[in-house]
């Protein structure tokens, strides 16, 4: 009731809620024509090259990434004091983004830019001569406090925001840290098998079995002195062979960290050689797309020709210019690169076989009692091949092999019974008998060994996988447990410099 007098008293009292209705349609209006000539203008500016140009005038300038950085959110600070927030976002923004976000140097992610340009934009609302925040003051100040005395005042204000600024920009876990926890936990979360996750995942992992180390030790133990006799000959020898690659799994993994030590190690003398390499070369493809340019022209002046003889000349100088032990330098960093890959390959091949074998061994054990249900509808089948046509027969055995799509590892009897089916398309009856027994003789031994594994082994091998599920097995998971979910998001919250890749 008061709800709906409240709202009956806006429509009636000075036509309130027609007039806000008006004035907001006024103001979306506005903020829309604003962004549809933001975008025309930052088309305009692409089509006629001016994205080419900022581009050229950003990599250009000293200091890398940082420094080019550094000049964008100065600009954007700058205009801070003279245009709308809404201008800045739309126009200036979509065109230096890209250019940054395209630098691997940082290796920078999207959010910790938006943020940073965020804070850097909300200094517009307090800086002269603009600031929105400074008209709204001047409008409820007395008349005693003079718009200096506001500028003045300001200035600690603005101070707090440029040193948010910094400690954005030094610490960028604090932006990265919950949206990439909020993905690593969500249902459309990747899985531990992603290329992007490994390496932090490989950090975390190399904490969990440093801690863990005893207790893995000691349940690989407990089950290699695990009487696997009961098991047929295959899985007996798979599961010691899985038990020996989980004792393996540490090693391996320290094997990664030392070559990646090695590289890092080795960056530190090789950064400054690819640095100075790859500036060069930068320099050389920006003259050939020059000569390039002229080269497609069909009206070379001699003066032209000229230029182009003079930019070739300036491509053999800078060629000169390049540190002679360069690619010998490159090559080795990236023979070191490949030792972390082939570490990496090793010990992923490990733990996923080692694991997968436990999880199909546990599988196979547990369609036990659905290996018996259909056994006996199995037996019913020779009664059928006896008596019926070879077609009803044939059609008969193709129901009974799709009851085997619910029992694992049961490939051998629906091999027979395949090999049954086409004698009985040849009309050989007593082929088909023959492998069809086969096959239920097969069923009867795999029951047999199955069935005495679930008494026996079943317990101790769900216990050992439920102990290595979250280390050796975790990328065979299909996500990360919070736990893991929160070091891999520290990890990866913090920005890595992979310029050298290339």
């Amino acid at each position: 009731g008061a709800i709906g007098w409240s709202l009956w008293r806006i429509y009636k009292t000075d036509n309130i809620l027609t007039t806000v209705m008006i004035e907001t349609a006024k103001l979306t209006s506005m903020v829309f024509i604003i962004l549809l000539g933001a975008a025309m203008l930052t088309a305009a500016f692409r089509a006629f090259g001016g994205e080419e140009i900022v581009r050229h005038f950003l990599t250009g300038l000293p200091g890398g990434f940082w420094g080019q950085f550094f000049v964008v959110m100065a600009v954007i600070f700058v205009l801070g004091f003279f245009l709308d927030f809404i201008e800045i976002a739309v126009v200036v923004v979509p065109i230096v983004a890209p250019i940054l976000l395209s630098d691997p140097e940082a290796n920078i992610t999207a959010v910790w830019f938006g943020v940073m340009v965020g804070l850097n934009i909300q200094t517009s609302f307090l800086t002269p001569p603009f600031g929105f925040a400074l008209f709204y003051l001047r409008s409820v100040a007395g008349k005693a406090i003079q718009t200096l005395q506001i500028y003045r005042g300001v200035v600690v204000f603005i101070g707090l925001q440029l040193l948010a600024l910094v400690i954005v920009g030094y610490y960028p876990s604090l932006v990265n840290y919950l949206p990439k926890r909020l993905n690593l936990t969500s249902q459309t979360a990747p899985p531990p098998k992603n290329p992007a996750l490994q390496q932090c995942l490989e950090e975390d992992l190399l904490d969990v079995y440093s801690r863990e180390e005893i207790v893995l030790n000691q349940a690989i133990y407990k089950m290699n002195a695990l009487n696997l006799s009961e098991l047929s000959q295959n899985y007996a020898k798979k599961l010691k062979v899985s038990f020996d690659k989980a004792g393996q799994s540490y090693g391996l993994l320290q094997n990664i960290m030392t070559e990646r030590q090695k590289r890092e190690d080795y960056a530190i003398r090789y950064r400054p050689i690819h640095q100075e390499a790859r500036a060069i070369e930068a320099k050389i493809r920006k003259i050939e797309k020059d000569i390039i340019a002229y080269e497609n022209r069909n009206d070379l002046s001699p003066q032209d020709n000229e230029n182009m003889a003079l930019l070739i000349e300036r491509i053999d100088e800078l060629k000169a210019l390049i540190p002679a032990n360069w690619q010998q330098a490159r090559q080795q960093y990236v023979d070191l690169t490949k030792n972390i890959t082939t570490a990496q390959r090793k010990y992923q091949r490990n733990v996923d076989d080692s694991y997968q074998t436990i999880i199909q061994a546990i599988n196979v054990i547990n369609a036990a009692p659905v290996l018996q249900k259909y056994i006996v509808e199995l037996e019913k089948l020779a009664v059928i091949i006896d008596n019926e046509s070879f077609k009803d027969a044939g059609l008969a055995i193709k129901n009974n092999q799709s009851l085997l799509n619910n029992i694992a590892d049961s490939s051998k009897i629906r091999s027979l019974l395949s090999k049954a089916r086409k004698d009985l398309k040849k009309k050989k009856k007593a082929r088909a008998m023959k492998n069809y027994q086969k096959a239920l003789d097969m069923a009867k031994k795999e029951l047999l060994w199955r069935s005495k594994a679930q008494t026996n082994i079943l317990l101790d091998l769900q216990g050992f996988e439920q102990s290595i599920r979250h280390h050796i097995g975790v990328r065979s998971q299909k996500r990360l447990n919070s736990e893991q979910a929160a070091d891999v998001a520290s990890c990866l919250a913090h920005h890595r410099d992979i310029s050298l890749e290339f």
